[in-house]
């Protein structure tokens, strides 16, 4: 029997790594006695790029927040012989919001699932609670490691109970002399105090520190061990700043002989070393949302005796006298406990009994066992895993993610709007539209793939913005590569565009800063908003003021500003419907569908039947003269499509491809109409070739889009509206292929 595990593993510096490196041989090790057939490969998670020297047993990795990865690796796992999967789940280790990545790869699998739930949140987002029940749908067999992660799924998450097993958290089968171990680590004449693991502000490791004086006043011989790097998350954004903290409230209580920082990744041999030569393990935790601590299972399965705070794990390992618990942040009480125990050694020795009784019960080669009964019955059930056999979303045929291109088009100025093939062209400087199309890219990015390089970048673009408003709220569009304004007063269509990426901004600002900027220039042009005349213009407006009201929805007097330009846009509407042209004015000209996607974000707000049924009627005439054929085909900007005369096909343009897939996706969250999302999907293969001319216009080599296509074939300039649009597309997919594994919604494949 062959068995994939995936998750991230050893060498990585990660708990969870460690764990299924245990789980894999403790599996293995437990059928050798039975069956020598059993074989387990490792699909690892790689993170931020890094590289790692795998064992022999990985056979393939997967980088974070590449999506290409997991189709890659479910493919791989179903040509390769398994007949189970066993996938270690945490939110963190993998890509997209909450880790949604995982799920295209576990909807392909052919074969049985098991998951093992590392993380289960008492009060889940509405994302993360939709990911963990999609998983569960497809788990066979759910693993937790606590009685209360039971009622947790059952009450919170709606899974099956009979799906649920409990399975202990496995400690290695590894025990040292206490003396020796002490002899060893030259702790001999030391009272040892411990706590491991990742260090990070929630392990409360300062409640330890405080409560040291009291306790040294009567054993001067105490050390206390904080063995552990800094967990890499927390590095990333705040650096060795928490340890720091500690390492101050040490010198400043005096207590530099009393407290060790290890500052490393300790081995397991190490660790248990340790283990042994304590006195006394803590885990100091400030809150009681730990669902599973491994390090608690270890301290419990080499005997040690514990106090800890009352999280959930705790809570039931340390129950029937094996431990002892003291509230959170309690520094008094802990310093009594500690002292009242290295008074009473005869206490101490009970509580080490009894965590040394129950924790031969949960040594890796009993869990092992367990485990390979599952995996057993599983096998033997003949049951198969519950998949959905149509996606209209194949990301296997889409270009990873990149900002590479745009990164080359921006200076601390700005974005450059035009390009020589894939180099800026300097010559021709910056605009307004652009810069707030950079916005909006940067911030879905950020939003959707916590986009580092994206977040770097937004500043620039939104500093451009508010450098070009004027006085009266208006905006200069054009800058010369110098910084010489080239206008006065820039179209109403790129005013538009900017108040649409000012609302997007307000909506989903990644700090206080970007929200307070976004407010004063959104604010300061809102005068200009019913001055609007350009139906594009006010058509982008509309779409940011939207963005604004969701989060916003009393502002009762911006609700009004929305419905009177909606008016506007349905009185034109009016004066040029025909039975048989359906539209805005008289022509189909350029970046269409943004007139009725306005509509249909407008409607969603104002709950007016006149601006849906416009909505809805003119994005239908779009789509009837568009998607013809099971592909897009936009209206050519060298002719446009005048009513009663000839629709032209060349000079297509990037940003009404783009205009089509928001059109449908919007579509689509207003009605539930699953038919939007085959439409979303055709509209963005036009940029990969689904096209008049059967070419791509992405750039796979400068990641890159082009500028169009004429009848000559394509344009082969990447200038940044049309790369941009391509971007702002792929990440909509991205989130559409998000929203319909989190709902669980049945789609129709046009492939």
């Amino acid at each position: 029997m062959k068995i994939a595990f995936i998750g991230t593993y050893l060498p990585r510096e990660c708990g969870i790594g460690t764990f299924t490196h245990n789980l894999r041989n403790s599996i293995l090790h437990s059928s050798k006695g039975v069956d020598n057939s059993f074989s387990g490969i490792v699909i690892a998670m790689n993170d931020n790029n890094m590289n790692y020297d795998y064992p022999k047993e990985v056979k393939l990795t997967i980088r974070q927040e590449f999506q290409e990865d997991y189709l890659k690796a479910s493919e791989f796992i179903n040509l390769s012989g398994v007949d189970i999967c066993v996938l270690e789940h945490e939110f963190g280790i993998f890509g997209g919001q909450n880790g949604v990545y995982i799920l295209p790869l576990l909807h392909k699998l052919e074969i049985p699932l098991i998951v093992t739930l590392h993380t289960i949140l008492k009060t889940p987002s509405y994302n993360e609670k939709a990911v963990l029940q999609e998983i569960g749908k497809m788990a066979m067999k759910i693993v937790v490691m606590s009685r209360k992660a039971i009622d947790f799924l059952v009450n919170i998450y709606d899974i099956s109970r009979e799906k649920i097993e409990f399975i202990e958290h496995g400690v290695p089968d590894i025990h040292y002399d206490n003396k020796k171990s002490k002899s060893e680590l030259k702790l001999d004449k030391k009272r040892v105090l411990l706590t491991f693991g990742f260090v990070g502000r929630s392990k409360g490791i300062e409640t330890v520190i405080n409560a040291l004086p009291c306790v040294v006043k009567k054993h001067s011989n105490v050390l206390y061990i904080i063995g552990g790097k800094t967990h890499p998350n927390v590095m990333r954004h705040s650096g060795e700043e928490y340890r720091i903290f500690l390492m101050r409230l040490v010198k400043k209580l005096h207590l530099e002989n009393h407290v060790l920082f290890l500052n490393e990744f300790i081995e397991v041999q190490d660790l248990f070393k340790y283990l042994a030569a304590t006195d006394i393990y803590i885990t100091p935790y400030l809150n009681e949302a730990q669902i599973t601590s491994g390090t608690l299972s270890y301290a419990i399965g080499v005997g040690a005796a514990v106090l800890s705070t009352p999280y959930w794990h705790a809570q039931e390992l340390l129950a029937d006298g094996r431990g002892i618990l003291f509230n959170f942040g309690d520094i008094s009480r802990l310093a009594e406990l500690i002292t009242g125990l290295l008074d009473n050694p005869e206490e101490l020795n009970k509580l080490k009994q009894k965590a040394y009784a129950y924790g031969k019960n949960i040594t890796w080669p009993k869990i092992g066992d367990k485990y390979l009964l599952l995996i057993k019955s599983i096998i033997k059930s003949g049951f198969k895993p519950i998949k959905s056999k149509n996606s209209v979303l194949d990301f296997l045929i889409l270009p990873p993610f990149s900002l590479d291109h745009i990164d080359r088009l921006t200076d601390d100025t700005g974005i450059i709007q035009h390009a020589k093939f894939g180099i800026p062209n300097l010559k021709e400087g910056y605009c307004l539209d652009d810069n707030s199309r950079a916005l909006l890219m940067v911030l879905m990015a950020n939003r959707q793939m916590k986009d580092n390089k994206a977040l770097s970048l937004s500043p620039i673009y939104l500093s451009y913005i508010h450098y070009m408003q004027n006085e009266n709220g208006t905006f200069k569009n054009f800058l010369s590569f110098n910084r010489n304004f080239l206008d006065k007063v820039g179209s109403e269509d790129s005013f538009g565009r900017t108040i649409w990426a000012l609302g997007y901004l307000m909506c989903n600002a990644p700090n206080d800063a970007y929200l307070q900027t976004g407010k004063l220039v959104f604010f300061n042009a809102a005068p200009n908003f019913e001055n609007l005349q350009s139906i594009r213009g006010i058509a982008n407006a509309m779409i940011g003021i939207c963005y604004y009201l969701k989060t916003n929805p009393s502002d009762d007097s911006m609700t009004e500003r929305l419905r009177n330009m909606a008016q506007k846009l349905v009185i034109h509407y009016r004066e040029n419907e025909t039975e048989d042209w359906k539209w805005f004015e008289s022509l189909l000209a350029y970046d269409n569908g943004i007139l009725p996607l306005a509509m249909l974000h407008a409607a969603k707000i104002l709950n007016d039947n006149d601006v849906n049924e416009v909505a809805l009627t003119s994005m239908d005439f779009l789509t009837k003269h568009t998607l013809t054929d099971d592909y897009l085909s936009v209206i050519g900007n060298e002719k446009w499509y005048m009513r009663e005369g000839e629709r032209s096909v060349y000079a297509q343009q990037p940003i009404d491809a783009m205009a089509m897939v928001l059109l449908f996706h919007q579509a689509y969250k207003l009605t539930n109409n699953d038919e939007y999302i085959n439409k979303l999907y055709t509209s963005f293969l036009w940029f990969l070739g689904e096209n008049d001319l059967r070419m791509s216009l992405y750039d796979f080599e400068t990641n890159g889009c082009c500028d169009g296509f004429e009848s000559y074939g394509v344009n082969r300039n990447q200038g940044a509206e049309s790369s941009l649009a391509y971007l702002i597309s792929h990440l909509t997919v991205l989130q559409v292929y998000e929203e319909i594994h989190q709902h669980g919604v049945p789609v129709k494949s046009r492939l």
